[in-house]
């Protein structure tokens, strides 16, 4: 892919994996944001368009054999990697940061009242959101795709569910993003007990790998199923 001032940062994620990282590094939105050129994100974070995409060309020749190009690779694989490196780590980790909210909001709320019972509730909606969402996937977008890459007739449109996902990774976006307000970029206070750091460094994680997953939903799995099913 020729990278220009007017490619999309979508479009760049999604045929350059390896400028993910880069995208990340610079706190670039790539995912539910993407649909900008380089110049305008290059113009809001201060960056030159120059410097950014010899970044992502330095990445790209030095790729991972990790960074596989899903914009390639059969849809049904596609599917499998979100459900096994995205989904099954969620189930884990979600009951996780749970409980560390709880527990943080417990002991000490009365030190940020405005703070750790939001961010309590924020990560509960998460959890119900993300793991109703992962669940519709699974049983009803993924067969749908999988059906129409082998050339079968889908049960119904595939437009309305991708719809519906869009709608839903816009929202949890949004989550993230008053929690990594709340929080200040997540940097707990000097007076923080060893599981509010955890609790911050885990939502973190979770936001990084949200962008990812994502990504690869709404940038390259979604497009490819459309075009595939001719919409």
């Amino acid at each position: 892919m020729n990278i220009t001032e007017n490619a999309l940062v979508a479009d760049i994620a999604a045929n350059i994996p390896a400028s993910v990282r880069i995208f990340q590094r610079h706190g670039i939105d790539f995912c539910c944001g993407g649909r900008r050129s380089l110049a305008v994100v290059c113009g809001d974070s201060g960056l030159q368009v120059n410097d950014l995409r010899d970044e992502i060309e330095a990445a790209a020749a030095g790729e991972l054999v990790d960074d596989r190009d899903w914009m390639r690779a059969p849809l049904h694989e596609l599917t499998a990697h979100i459900v096994s490196a995205y989904h099954e780590p969620l189930r884990e980790e979600l009951p996780r940061l749970e409980s560390m909210a709880a527990r943080v909001a417990e002991v000490h709320g009365q030190k940020d009242p405005e703070v750790l019972p939001r961010i309590q509730e924020i990560v509960g909606e998460l959890s119900i959101e993300l793991n109703q969402h992962m669940r519709k996937e699974e049983a009803v977008l993924f067969p749908l795709i999988g059906a129409i890459e082998g050339g079968g007739s889908p049960q119904m449109p595939i437009e309305a569910p991708i719809v519906v996902m869009l709608r839903e990774h816009d929202h949890a976006g949004e989550l993230l993003a008053e929690a990594r307000s709340l929080t200040g970029d997540y940097r707990p206070p000097a007076w923080a007990c060893a599981t509010m750091r955890a609790l911050y460094q885990g939502l973190a994680e979770l936001e990084s790998t949200m962008h990812v997953h994502v990504h690869l939903e709404n940038n390259v799995l979604f497009p490819r199923a459309l075009t595939l099913a001719g919409v």
